[in-house]
């Protein structure tokens, strides 16, 4: 029981990093920073997701009810993040209007 407990708490710390990591996103959406730099900073915090998940699962041998849950966050943490990438690789090859036509 304490180790399933000990489990659902890492799992609860999890989803809320997921959380934080679809805000930044969002942040850096709403404010337009559609950098190399900046895909490549959000790419490492998605990593650290994937690594942290990996990890919790070998570590929760007796499947935590959040483990589920965190699967599906991760997979809509890696949407998102290939929606940004996106729209980076977009905003780098837009063709900036000629200012003396």
């Amino acid at each position: 029981m304490l180790f399933t407990a000990a489990r659902s708490e890492e799992w609860k710390e999890f989803l809320a990093d997921c959380g934080k990591f679809e805000a930044e996103l969002e942040k850096e959406i709403r404010i337009g920073k559609f950098t190399l730099a900046e895909l490549e900073e959000e790419e490492q915090s998605l990593e650290r997701l994937r690594r942290w998940h990996r990890d919790l699962t070998a570590r929760d041998v007796f499947g935590a009810p959040e483990a589920a849950k965190a699967g599906k966050r991760l997979k809509e943490c890696a949407a998102a993040c290939e929606d940004y990438a996106e729209r980076v690789f977009a905003a780098l090859h837009e063709v900036p209007e000629a200012a003396d036509r």
